[in-house]
């Protein structure tokens, strides 16, 4: 098990996207464009509080993502296996789990080599930009 220093700078590091789209959301409030308009405040409002329900859903997945990096590990501790990395290396977050699951391996050399396994950009666009429903099977049984 992780030490609580290490649980911290885990989901620091894996959650730094929502981390930053926080900060984005309070930079929008803070700057003063209400000077310019009491309209563009009411803007300015809007658009934080939409940065803010994007990281609180970015944040709401950190149970996930903890059990994908422990299932990439258990799966790749015994025979490195690029191919099981490929849903993940497609999404910023997803490079994120997979940095993370290698530096526990201490293969982080092998980034290179799942970084091949990433689509296009417009495809991965695409495919980012339609919902998509996230089942785990272990033993072929759904969670």
């Amino acid at each position: 098990m992780h030490s609580k220093k290490s649980n911290v700078s885990r989901f620091l590091y894996i959650n730094i996207y929502s981390i930053l789209i926080v900060f984005a959301g309070i930079l929008i409030i803070v700057v003063p464009f209400y000077l310019i308009s009491r309209w563009t405040l009411i803007l300015q409002i809007i658009i934080a509080i939409k940065l803010f329900m994007i990281s609180g859903r970015l944040f709401s997945t950190w149970e996930n993502k903890k059990k994908e990096i422990d299932i990439l590990t258990k799966r790749n501790q015994i025979e490195f296996r690029p191919d099981t990395f490929t849903k993940f290396i497609q999404a910023p977050c997803g490079r994120l789990v997979v940095h993370q699951v290698l530096k526990d391996l201490n293969k982080s050399s092998e980034y290179i080599k799942i970084l091949k396994l990433q689509k296009p950009l417009f495809e991965r666009i695409k495919d980012n930009c339609t919902p998509s429903k996230t089942v785990i099977y272990i033993n072929e049984e759904t969670l």
